[in-house]
């Protein structure tokens, strides 16, 4: 008996991976472009995202866990946000902005908006 995996089903499973690779870089790409960070498993994703100036990020949480969204300046601070709920905040000046929630303190980020 043959342990030879067909061609077939080998081409199968590259087209598959990378179908995958190109959906999670649009999600970076599109997170780069139109400011958009998913809180989920306890992380901010992406954990760094940079910015034109003037531009606004909106964090949701996915988590169903509340959290909150401030930057360690005290520039913003979100209320608690509940599962699927979301935060806007427009950053007009350039500069990095470190962001981390107020109830995990762990989850951390930077934002660099230039």
């Amino acid at each position: 008996m043959s342990m030879h995996v067909p061609v077939r089903a080998f081409m199968l499973r590259l087209v598959a991976g990378a179908l995958i690779a190109a959906s999670a870089s649009g999600f970076c790409a599109d997170a780069q472009e139109n400011g958009v960070v998913m809180v989920k498993n306890f992380m901010f994703s992406p954990m760094s995202l940079t910015i034109k100036a003037g531009s606004a990020v909106t964090w949701k949480n996915l988590d169903g866990e509340p959290h909150t969204i401030v930057d360690d300046a005290g520039l913003f601070r979100s209320a608690a946000l509940d599962q699927n709920d979301t935060y806007k905040h427009t950053f007009d000046k350039p500069g990095v902005y470190n962001v981390f929630c107020g109830i995990h303190p762990n989850m951390k980020e930077t934002i660099t908006v230039r």
